[in-house]
């Protein structure tokens, strides 16, 4: 299982293919997660919001998680996703990723029922008994309710240290929750955390993944890993190293990419690119999500002809 120290680098929030029926495409989601291996990446992350996880029923899930596994041989992690705006339902589904074999999960902030923070810290500590290892996700943008400073420090506190006494003494046993992925949509929160010496933060947001860097994130769980994985590695690799303009360098060159992967719904740019590049068969979603406008594509493909990988 995955530990806190070893919560560090680029994991890809994969896709999930679908073919031209809406059934899940399995074969192209391993040929993809292959192609992933093979370019550095530091583990994988099924059924997370790039991997349309709203919209994939569980046995869906299963059959990915499976795939997944078989393709990387136990060389990379394989985190998945099983959080819902229904404790019960995320205690039952994080109890089912654990008996798949799934080194962590990844649980998100409850959505849609805007619950307190005491509600909010009740849902993890549950999710953490289950017993397998659980990343926090804080997407206040999708979810309607984001952590506080506070209760993200609770959380994700090695010692209490900097907490108040009602607050350290009101999350107790939260030993299992690992790390945090962090798409609240800017530093603040991330800043406040690394004051307080808290467990690893993974950036979500791709525009602030240098940023997050320099503020003391670890990584990222990153959309754009899934079409340029060897140049986010490389970033890593290269702020690890201590090569700090390098890094920004790097980053600055995935910039107009990382504009077009967001400038419509997140994942149909992505899977756009990936179809047309050959790695998944189809850049089919399912409803309500849809295919990319006209426009976007003639953006990317211009993209693509001016970076030297003309579109298939």
């Amino acid at each position: 299982m995955l530990t806190q120290e070893q919560l560090t680098g680029v994991y890809v929030p994969i896709v999930t293919p679908f073919d031209s029926s809406g059934a899940v495409d399995l074969t192209s989601f391993e040929r993809h997660v292959r192609w992933l291996a093979d370019r550095g990446i530091h583990g994988l992350v099924v059924n997370g919001t790039t991997g349309e996880s709203p919209t994939v029923a569980w046995e869906e899930v299963e059959a990915l998680v499976k795939t997944a596994k078989n393709a990387v041989g136990g060389k990379l992690p394989v985190i998945v996703g099983t959080g819902t705006n229904d404790t019960a339902s995320t205690v039952k589904r994080t109890e089912l990723a654990r008996q798949l074999g799934a080194d962590a999960v990844l649980v998100v902030v409850p959505y849609y029922n805007r619950p307190s923070q005491e509600g909010i810290a009740a849902h993890f500590r549950k999710a953490a008994e289950v017993g397998i290892p659980v990343i926090a996700y804080d997407n206040p943008s999708r979810t309607g309710v984001g952590l506080t400073a506070q209760t993200a420090g609770a959380i994700l506190s090695r010692t209490g240290v900097g907490l108040t006494a009602q607050t350290a003494g009101a999350i107790l046993e939260l030993d299992g929750v690992i790390g945090l992925k962090d798409s609240s949509g800017g530093i603040q929160l991330l800043t406040e955390l690394s004051r307080l010496n808290s467990k690893p933060v993974l950036c979500g947001d791709d525009s602030y993944a240098y940023a997050m860097l320099c503020c003391g994130a670890k990584g990222g769980i990153l959309t754009a890993s899934n079409v340029v994985p060897e140049a986010l590695v490389e970033m890593h690799r290269q702020f690890a190293e201590g090569d700090s303009n390098g890094a920004k360098q790097t980053f600055e060159g995935l910039l107009p990419l990382i504009q077009l992967l967001f400038k419509e719904s997140n994942p149909a740019p992505v899977k756009w690119i990936l179809a047309h590049r050959g790695i998944i068969a189809s850049e089919a979603l399912r409803l309500p999500m849809t295919t990319i406008s006209s426009k976007l594509r003639q953006e990317l493909e211009a993209y693509w002809s001016q970076v030297g990988e003309p579109v298939k």
